[in-house]
């Protein structure tokens, strides 16, 4: 057995790459919207899955229904205030009068982000599981939320609601507020506030001129923007220099950063995931100021055109029903779905990755010995190297493509044929340029001769992200130190990249 540290290639760093989104048919609708400082009072009903999280002695922040049983909201809203002694108020107007379409609910769990910090308010985000499911109709509906590799250009349309106040200083609003304001790019905000104030896990928005804003009491509420018919949530009202003063506009937690880590506590009935994406061009790229780093150059290494991975309608990756928890050990058949053995004659050889219906991604070293696809084989739902796999599939590989990158390389499989996906075969969806903070917790998987049993089980091994130092280059991902074997050792290149996700 060898100790590693492992270098994971970031596949964000792969243009031609599939993202698959994970889509709800329910999410993001607000039947009743036929359409905060500076804004209006809104319709009832509008806003359907705005939340007041209330003490005893009411309003304090607000929030947004995810699902049927979850709500997002801001960490810092609880800084003082323990979840035991809230109550969570649906389909609420009017923070005083009559509210016939009102719900109310106590906090079982709440889940702040491990990576939280109070001072900077980054990763400023909070789930919070109700005691019990809320019923959905007009006047309370979940949000869709924006996932991963989601892009808000300069100047995108959003909207911001609460109950805070409508001047700085001032007391918090009776009615519902909306107020709509344009994103401003993150290198503008930068410039604003401080270059380094505001993160990658951050969006601004608001006018130059000030005037429109989010303000005290809004804070852990949604900013929201339409894309085609569904409303999708891009931020979390987070924190502010006052309240729409000109040139410090509003800062949001940035939603798209927390897929994995919103859909590692969300096990059942998963929030639903849409990828808002801007078009023109980002006028923020051209933004300069003192101390600020030039914008990033865009990669030209790509595999193929997207168009050569999807045909039809989008699948859903990142799907694992059979994975109802995360311990260690030995998994059971389905717990990692998209894991793939690559075999020659009958044997395995290395791990790969189902990326989309019909494509899988390995270590490029596999295939040092033969890239003819003739000589390899794809098994599909399998659990156990020798012995019985009621959900196995084995498909032939029809073409081989490898990144000849410097440094590390990945490989890119085409496969005969599209497996049935089931609980048993399903794709991972693929980094599109996270920031993984360190001290995440990932997950690697694969069959490690000589363990696992006379059956050769497919093996776990959790450990988190740590610092590269100067052992890596950008393109990497490091991660802690763990014993595996020269056969294990090829699938951690793409194994750990899906399981990084899990934040």
């Amino acid at each position: 057995a060898l100790i590693l540290e492992v270098a994971v290639i970031k596949l964000a760093d792969l243009k031609g790459e599939i993202i698959a989104q994970c889509l709800s048919s329910v999410c993001g609708q607000a039947p009743l919207n036929t359409k905060i400082v500076g804004g209006q009072v809104a319709s009832a009903g509008s806003w359907p899955w705005q939340v007041s999280l209330q003490e005893s002695w009411g309003h304090f922040c607000g929030g947004s229904l995810i699902n049927n049983q979850w709500v997002l909201t801001a960490a810092h809203c609880f800084s003082s205030i323990n979840p035991s002694s809230v109550t969570v108020v649906l389909g609420l107007q009017s923070q005083s009068g009559s509210n016939p379409n009102s719900q109310s609910r106590k906090i079982a769990n709440a889940i702040i982000h491990p990576s939280y910090n109070s001072q900077t308010h980054d990763n400023d985000i909070y789930l919070l599981q109700l005691a019990s499911p809320v019923t959905l109709n007009s006047y309370i509906q979940p949000i869709c939320l924006a996932a991963s590799g989601s892009t808000f250009y300069n100047g995108t349309d959003s909207w911001v609601t609460g109950w805070g106040a409508t001047a700085s200083g001032a007391s918090g609003s009776q009615n519902l507020m909306e107020v709509e304001v344009p994103v401003v790019g993150n290198r503008q905000c930068n410039c604003d506030y401080g270059v380094g104030s505001v993160t990658d896990n951050m969006m601004c928005a608001g006018l130059s001129a000030g005037g429109k804003d989010s303000c005290q009491g809004d804070s852990g509420g949604p900013m929201v923007s339409k894309q085609g018919t569904r409303w999708i949530q891009s931020g979390i009202v987070s924190f502010g220099e006052g309240c729409a003063l000109p040139n410090f506009p509003g800062v949001y937690t940035r939603v798209s950063q927390y897929q994995s880590w919103i859909n590692s506590h969300i096990t059942s009935n998963q929030p639903g995931f849409i990828t808002f994406t801007s078009t023109g061009t980002d006028s923020d790229l051209s933004v300069s100021c003192a101390g600020l780093p030039p914008p990033p150059t865009t990669s030209k290494r790509k595999f193929l055109p997207c168009s050569h991975f999807v045909k039809g309608s989008a699948v859903v990756c990142g799907q694992a029903p059979m994975n109802s928890r995360i311990l260690g050990g030995s998994p059971t058949a389905g717990m990692w779905p998209w894991m793939v053995s690559l075999q020659r004659n009958g044997s395995h050889v290395c791990g790969g990755t189902l990326v989309a219906v019909d494509y899988v991604l390995s270590d490029a070293n596999c295939f040092s010995s033969s890239s003819r696809p003739s000589d390899w084989t794809a098994v599909l739902g399998q659990l156990k190297q020798n012995g019985s796999n009621p959900f196995e599939v084995t498909l032939n590989v029809t073409n081989i493509t490898l990144s000849n990158l410097t440094g590390s390389n990945v490989a890119l499989l085409h496969l005969g044929s599209q497996p049935t996906l089931s609980n048993y075969i399903q794709p991972i969806c693929l980094d599109n340029g996270q920031t993984f903070t360190v001290g995440s917790t990932c997950w690697a998987a694969g069959w490690s001769s000589g363990r696992g049993g006379v059956e050769e089980v497919l093996q776990e091994t959790q450990t988190t992200v740590v610092d590269c130092g100067n052992v890596t280059t950008i393109d990497s991902i490091c991660t802690g130190f763990f014993t595996l074997d020269q056969v294990i050792k090829h699938t951690i290149t793409i194994t750990l990249t899906f399981l990084i996700l899990l934040i």
